[in-house]
């Protein structure tokens, strides 16, 4: 299967959709994504990609959810334990 390569512009675009103004049914519902894990992590991401369209922005049920990244080698597990540790 031929993958899609995004161009600078189109990931740009994808990360700016307005979740305010977005149409809710253009976008694709994450509960729907069934990535094969035995996949190498390059093609785990494709297709997770291939399969959400926008990995900045899609839906869960009735829910649009945005997310956006940071360069940093700073994990997500990382991020979750600082705070929890700084809300006990």
């Amino acid at each position: 299967m031929e993958q899609h390569i995004y161009t600078k512009e189109e990931l740009e675009a994808m990360k700016n959709v307005d979740i305010r103004t977005v149409d809710i049914d253009t976008l694709r519902d994450i509960r729907d994504v069934k990535v094969n894990t035995d996949l190498p992590k390059e093609e785990r991401i494709l297709d997770f990609i291939r399969q959400i369209g926008n990995p900045y922005c899609y839906r869960h049920g009735k829910y649009v959810v945005k997310i956006s990244f940071t360069d940093t080698d700073v994990t997500l597990e990382q991020r979750m334990l600082s705070y929890l540790r700084s809300k006990c």
